[in-house]
C-alpha cells in the first residue's frame, strides 16, 4: 500500500540545508521514494499557524520502502544534521480511507 512520508521542519540552524537538499533525495529515490513536495510556503488555512518553516512529502509504493529509507545507514548522518539544526516531525501516513466512502480509495485493513 502506498505511504506518504511527511517531514515538518522549523529550521533552527540551517547550516545542514544544502548538503541535505542535495543528497538526500537520491537516498529516498533508492528506496523507490518520489519527492511530490519540498516547499516552505505554508499557508494554514484553518486552525493555529505553526512554526514549520519546512514541509517535505515523500511517495513510497510500501511502509517497508519508506521505513528502509528512514533507517538507511547513508542517510543516518543527514538526520542527525536535520535533527541537530531543526525541531522536525516525520510522520507516515497510507493511501487508506477510514472512513471507508472514498472508493477509488482503499479501506484499512
Amino acid at each position: 500500500m502506498t505511504v506518504f512520508l511527511i517531514a515538518e521542519v522549523k529550521v533552527t540552524d540551517d547550516a545542514w540545508i544544502p548538503d541535505y537538499a542535495a543528497r538526500v533525495h537520491d537516498i529516498a529515490a533508492r528506496h523507490n521514494g518520489r519527492y511530490l513536495s519540498r516547499s516552505g510556503r505554508i499557508e494554514t488555512l484553518e486552525g493555529t499557524p505553526t512554526d514549520v518553516t519546512l514541509i517535505a512529502l515523500i511517495q513510497f509504493p510500501t511502509r517497508d520502502e519508506a521505513l528502509a529509507f528512514a533507517n538507511d545507514p547513508e542517510y543516518a548522518p543527514f538526520g542527525k544534521a536535520r535533527q541537530d539544526g531543526s525541531v522536525s516531525h516525520f510522520r507516515l501516513i497510507d493511501d487508506s480511507d477510514i472512513a471507508g466512502t472514498i472508493p477509488y480509495l482503499p479501506k484499512p485493513e
